[in-house]
């Protein structure tokens, strides 16, 4: 693969981390979490290439 192919690559992943983390700490704070755990979903689309990628997990409240 080519330099620029994983620079744009890592560029979207760092842009889809950061600010995933961001909005999920935000909704933490305006609830009561302690306790708690979640279920999230992600996913990652290219309609153009006919990829729909899912990833799903936990996040545990905070104390």
């Amino acid at each position: 693969m080519s330099d620029d192919f994983n620079m744009s690559m890592r560029k979207f992943l760092k842009q889809v981390g950061v600010t995933s983390q961001q909005a999920i700490e935000e909704a933490m704070r305006d609830a009561s979490t302690a306790g708690k755990d979640y279920t999230a979903k992600a996913v990652i689309s290219i309609p153009e290439l006919g990829l729909e990628h899912e990833v799903t997990g936990t996040i545990k409240g905070q104390d």
